[in-house]
């Protein structure tokens, strides 16, 4: 393997959407490569790829294409050879990869909470009746609207910085980000306050990291080894899982969290209709070796549960 290592001559190319949320998480990749292997950072270089999600803002992600978007040319790269690894936050990530490539590499997971976000506004419950909340998210939309079926919910889609910018430019009062976002940029005094699981539900495989390979690439693969957290890809397989036999999407208000104790995990899912008029949940415990089995039953539950339709958008 030493004979093989990247170097400064020959390093190894790191994809990633030119986010700065994205370049930490690509950092982060790097430092825990270079930790492993005692090499400089130099012997890594940072390949930014603009992303059909990153390039049309102005849309929602239903309307033009969902998860995929924010992968599908960070993929096509890779697969081409022209660089060696992905590094994808695991929430934008569909749940089958394209043939060729794997995704089987997970850093160890950050904090699964969203925070609310105000510039005026302490908490989720202090918001008044008919306040203006943006979100670009339908999960997010849906388990707000359940809740609080009085607010008005608008379109709000960029970086943190820009759904920040929309914040001080009066937009709405408040909105939603993820907790493990604003840790990973040491954005913490940014005003917010964490949503505890039982009050919102994250979405599948929130505050993870996931860095994809060719399935080809030894090299690679023995490098990717030696950062992998056994934890987060448990806890993965199953959220995943249930995700994939929902058939889940940016389309479909999907939330669920997995969580070990000892040898076992505990799921709990739930499924909304998009304008948050009705909520499904289901919770199971199961082996971790039995995990992923356990996810897709807990998803089976739902959706015989679920009315002809319950997905159907309503604006």
């Amino acid at each position: 393997m030493a004979s093989t290592l990247p170097s400064p001559a020959s390093p190894l190319k790191i994809g990633t959407r030119g986010s700065p949320l994205a370049l930490a998480q690509a950092f982060e990749t790097r430092r825990r490569l270079g930790a492993a292997f005692g090499l400089p950072d130099e012997a890594f270089e940072i390949v930014v790829i603009k992303t059909t999600g990153d390039a049309i803002l102005d849309r929602p992600l239903k309307e033009i294409g969902g998860k995929g978007l924010f992968t599908r040319e960070i993929e096509d790269d890779l697969l081409a050879g022209k660089i060696d690894i992905a590094v994808h936050s695991m929430k934008d990530m569909p749940t089958l990869q394209p043939e060729g490539l794997l995704l089987d590499t997970y850093l160890p997971r950050e904090d699964v909470r969203d925070a609310f976000v105000s510039l005026g506004v302490a908490r989720l419950a202090d918001l008044a009746k008919g306040a203006v909340v943006g979100t670009s998210s339908l999960r997010r939309r849906a388990q707000l609207l359940n809740r609080r079926p009085d607010l008005q919910v608008v379109e709000f889609r960029g970086n943190v910085q820009t759904r920040l910018k929309k914040l001080a430019d009066g937009v709405a009062i408040a909105t939603f980000l993820a907790k493990a976002g604003l840790n990973r940029l040491a954005m913490t005094d940014v005003p917010h306050s964490a949503i505890e699981v039982d009050e919102m539900l994250p979405a599948v495989a929130q505050g993870a990291i996931g860095i994809e390979r060719r399935a080809n690439d030894s090299r690679v693969a023995e490098m990717l080894a030696a950062i992998h957290d056994t934890d987060t890809g448990h806890r993965l397989a199953c959220e995943r899982a249930f995700l994939l036999a929902l058939d889940g999407s940016c389309e479909t208000p999907i939330a669920g969290l997995a969580v070990l104790d000892g040898g076992r995990v505990h799921l709990r899912g739930e499924i909304l209709r998009p304008d948050g008029t009705q909520r499904l949940f289901d919770a199971e415990t199961a082996t971790v070796e039995d995990g992923a089995a356990m996810g897709r039953e807990v998803a089976l539950r739902l959706r015989a549960k679920a009315p002809e339709g319950f997905f159907s958008w309503v604006s």
